[in-house]
């Protein structure tokens, strides 16, 4: 999926944005298909391109096999405003917090913005745990193969992650 819309990138400081879309519940292809078109259309998004799905196993959680994805993003929006609309969606697709870990019917994280580094009580990024999950970098691979992530490839930290079952769908 890539969506384009119009944006003058000197009205605005437009970042590059990665976030990680993820379910394990309901109807989670369509879940991540209709929250990437809803981030596409939402203010302050100016183009989307989501990576291909693929199914894993859960990890450090419980239910059925997730189905994840990758979104690349142009944003204006500041980290804790994109936080919000991520959030928002995730409400839209009836998400419950009950646990850490729960079982989800749709989980947006923010990945990455731009090279910016945040540590506040509601968001991390770069993400602390995305160079230890195939599913992140699987998908991130398929979006920016040339990225590093710790001063390592992407391939190099796929490696280290071979034990984790990733099927492509």
């Amino acid at each position: 999926m890539s969506s384009q819309a119009p944006h003058d990138e000197s009205d605005a400081k437009w970042v590059t944005a990665y976030v990680g879309l993820g379910a394990n519940l309901g109807d989670a292809r369509r879940a991540l298909r209709q929250a990437a078109q809803q981030l596409a259309g939402a203010d302050g998004i100016g183009e989307l391109t989501l990576s291909p799905l693929y199914r894993t196993a859960p990890i450090e959680s419980s239910g059925p096999d997730y189905i994840n994805a990758v979104a690349s993003l142009r944003t204006h929006l500041a980290p804790h405003e994109l936080l919000d609309v991520l959030q928002h969606i995730e409400r839209l697709h009836g998400r419950e917090r009950p646990y850490r870990n729960a079982p989800r019917t749709l989980d947006l994280d923010l990945l990455l913005y731009g090279e910016q580094r945040i540590d506040t009580p509601r968001l991390n990024v770069p993400h602390p745990r995305m160079h230890q999950r195939a599913f992140v970098l699987r998908p991130l691979l398929d979006l920016a193969p040339e990225m590093k992530l710790q001063g390592k490839s992407l391939p190099e930290l796929l490696e280290a992650c071979a034990g984790q079952a990733l099927q492509a769908l």
